[in-house]
Parts: structure tokens; sequence; C-alpha cells
């Protein structure tokens, strides 16, 4: 987690601040469950709250102590016991550290998972009103990066914009299963606290209980959380790849926004680079590299051990500030986005109809020709274009096999850019109801 690639909104949520501060009040709700229990006299509970509700820890202190303890749970509560005085004896009652550490570290990602859901909507707001802008912009679509046949440019990012919608769907899941809480005491089994104080801390927090915690809650869920994270900055990746594509000088049918005063290199004044969509290919691969650590968490020892705590405090942090980067910058790529359709359709018509040879050829085979005959007749055509610049309307007119099955009218109509969007607005009204 680096201040180039952090949003102060998210980036709090993963402060020590922050943190201490979920600690405490998962402590102090924890307190006041068992006061109700009869377990913390209401009075202490009622204590811990008017004294360290609004108190602001030292974190330099907590560090101070944790050298000595080499402990950060331990160096917290004796922290925190400076802070509250005697009654700070009832603090952490049947608990152990990972009721603390796991019920907050689910609170942080749930906080951060609602900052990326609204990354979302915003990215998906700023996709489909492009997409509508473009919906009739004719442009080519390509297969392994060559010409193939006519789409619109609406739809391109109509396809986008349904991706996205998965993504967020399954970020809401991912949010759901994340969404628990662990306060169950030494190896899971409340044998010294009651459940009925983990359900009291788990409504507070907005959580659920762990069914079965062990001690620690199962890292499975959190692999999931992890891989979803995962899936959207691969989404990202695909978009931005396609941007680079569109903007290289030999296609140039759309490019980032240029700013006044921004110089795309040191060297070469002319230069305007697809900078931000590159970037965001660089922040896709570290999102997803997050993904194998936190897969390799779920198989801990036992009831617990802590290989997974060194991994989370880097990978939760990390994941989630980058992705809410990642799907800002990207928001603000696509709504800047500047898009050429002068130039997409000089480059749909650069090889002079070719685009318009699988028509030909299901009207050939619909004239009575064999499919392998009728590929045979087009491609022969096909390859006087890429070889000698010919034109495809022209060479198969001047075909004799090919107007024997069919007459001019009919290969002419062959080439009305028309018919490839006919079923453009049953693509939108599919995605965007």
């Amino acid at each position: 987690m680096i201040p180039r690639y952090s949003r102060p909104e998210m980036a709090a949520i993963w402060s020590p601040e922050s943190k201490f501060r979920i600690w405490f009040e998962i402590e102090a709700h924890a307190a006041d469950a068992m006061a109700e229990l009869g377990i913390v006299p209401k009075e202490a509970a009622k204590t811990i709250w008017d004294k360290a509700g609004e108190a602001e820890f030292d974190i330099e202190r907590i560090d101070e102590i944790e050298r000595e303890t080499k402990h950060d749970v331990i160096a917290f509560l004796t922290h925190l016991a400076e802070i509250v005085g005697p009654e700070a004896r009832f603090v952490h009652q049947g608990m152990t550290s990972s009721d603390v550490l796991d019920t907050c570290f689910n609170v942080q990602l749930v906080k951060a998972t609602d900052i990326l859901l609204d990354d979302l909507d915003r990215l998906l707001e700023a996709l489909k009103k492009r997409a509508y802008e473009h919906k009739d912009t004719i442009t080519i679509g390509r297969s392994h990066g060559i010409h193939a046949e006519p789409t619109t440019f609406g739809v391109k990012l109509a396809q986008a914009y349904a991706e996205f919608e998965r993504c967020r769907e399954r970020l809401v899941n991912a949010r759901e299963e994340i969404a628990t809480c662990a306060i169950s005491g030494a190896v899971g089994t409340f044998a010294n606290i009651d459940p009925s104080v983990e359900a009291h801390v788990a409504e507070k927090l907005g959580l659920k209980p762990e069914p079965v915690s062990t001690q620690v809650i199962p890292r499975d869920r959190h692999a999931m959380y992890f891989a979803t994270l995962g899936v959207i900055a691969s989404s990202i990746e695909r978009l931005a790849t396609e941007v680079r594509h569109l903007q290289r000088t030999e296609v140039l049918e759309a490019e980032e926004y240029f700013s006044p005063g921004q110089k795309g290199s040191s060297a070469m004044p002319h230069k305007r680079n697809p900078v931000l969509s590159e970037n965001l290919t660089g922040l896709a691969r570290m999102v997803r590299a997050y993904v194998t650590p936190a897969l390799e968490n779920v198989a801990l020892w036992h009831e617990r051990d802590i290989s997974h705590s060194s991994v989370e405090r880097m990978i939760g942090p990390d994941a989630t500030v980058t992705l809410d980067f990642a799907l800002q910058r990207l928001t603000g790529m696509m709504e800047k986005l500047v898009v050429y359709p002068e130039t997409m359709e000089k480059n749909l018509n650069k090889f002079r109809g070719l685009v318009h040879s699988q028509r030909v050829l299901l009207a050939l085979t619909q004239a009575g020709v064999s499919r392998e005959d009728s590929y045979k007749l087009v491609q022969r055509n096909a390859m006087k274009v890429w070889e000698q610049g010919a034109d495809f309307l022209e060479e198969l007119l001047g075909d004799k096999d090919v107007r024997a099955a069919l007459s001019e009218e009919q290969i002419r109509e062959k080439f009305d850019l028309g018919y490839h969007t006919k079923h453009v607005d049953t693509i939108f009204n599919r995605v965007f109801g």
C-alpha cells in the first residue's frame, strides 16, 4: 500500500487508528454482553465506554509495549488498561486474540467492500452513458487482432457493462460471506465465554456469528473474497487492454484523454501514450497476485496457527486499496475516453469490403453451392484483397463461378453494413433492460 496508488478513504480503513478503534469496540461490546449475563459488573462495562469510547489511542505507546511483550493484542489491552483503570480487568474475559483480530479483519473487509461497490456503481454509470452515446457507432470487430465483422462501439461498451455488473454481484456475495464474527474463545468451544456474547458483538458490528470458528474464522471465506477481487481486476485489465489496442498509432480508434500540459515522453515530444490503461494492467497483476496467498491460507494446522496472519496484514490493505484506486482510474478514463468514429469507418473499409465474406459464403450455400466449394470461391477472391489490394466486391462480381450462383444485385446486397447492426437493440435490452 503506497500513497501513489491509494485513496484516503480506503487507506483510512487500514490505519492503526481505525484498527485499534475496532478492537476497542469489539472488547467493549463483549463487555456489555457479559454485563447482561452478570459476568461483568454493569458499572465496569459503562466505565470502559466512558473512559475509552472517545479516547485517542497512543500508537507509539502501543508499539513500545509490543516491543517488550512481542504480542500486539496484549500491547493494546495493556494500553487500554492505562486509559480505563482498574475496571480494565473485566476486558477480554474468556476471549482469545483471534476473536479480536479475525472479527476486526472482517469488519475492515466489509467497510472496504462498501467502497468498492460504490466504485463499481460509478464505473457502471460511466459505461452505460458511453455505450448509449456510441450505440450506433459502427466499428470493426476483431478476432485474433484481425478484422472480423462489423459491430458497434456501443456494443463493445455494453459487453464491459455486463461484465462489471457480474463483478458487482460477485462482490455483493463475497461481502455477505466475509461478514462473520468469532467471539468463541480458545479453540472455538465457548468454554469460557457464552455464545450470546458473540451474537451481541456480531449484531453491533453488522456481522453474523461464525457457525464454527475453531478459534479462527475459516479462511475459505477469505480465499473466496480475494479471488473475487482478482476476477474484478482481470475484468479491469480486459477493458484496459482494449483501450491500449485501440490507441495504437496504426489503429487510433479511441484514446485516453490527453490533458493540456501533459507530457507523453521525456525524449519524444510527439508522444501520447496509453499510460492509464497500461497502469491498470499493472495494478490488475498485483491484485491477482494476492489471490494465491489467500488460497494457501485455507490450510491451517488443527484448530489454528498464525501462518495466515502475516499474509493478511499485507494482502488485506494492499488488495482493497489497489483495486479501489484501479476502479476509480478506470472510471475516469472511460468518462473522458476520446472516440474517433471517422477512423473506425476508415479502418473498417481498409480492406475494401473483405469483412462481408461470411455473408457471401452463406448466400452461396443458400443458392445450392456446397459449403466446401462456397468457401473456396470466397477465399480465392478474398486473398486477392489481402495480397494485391483488390476490391472484394469487384472481384466477386467478376468471378464467373460466383456469378453462376448469385446475381449482381444479390452480391451487392451482401455488403450492407446495416445487416450487422440489426440486433443492437436486442443486445442493449438484454444488458440494460
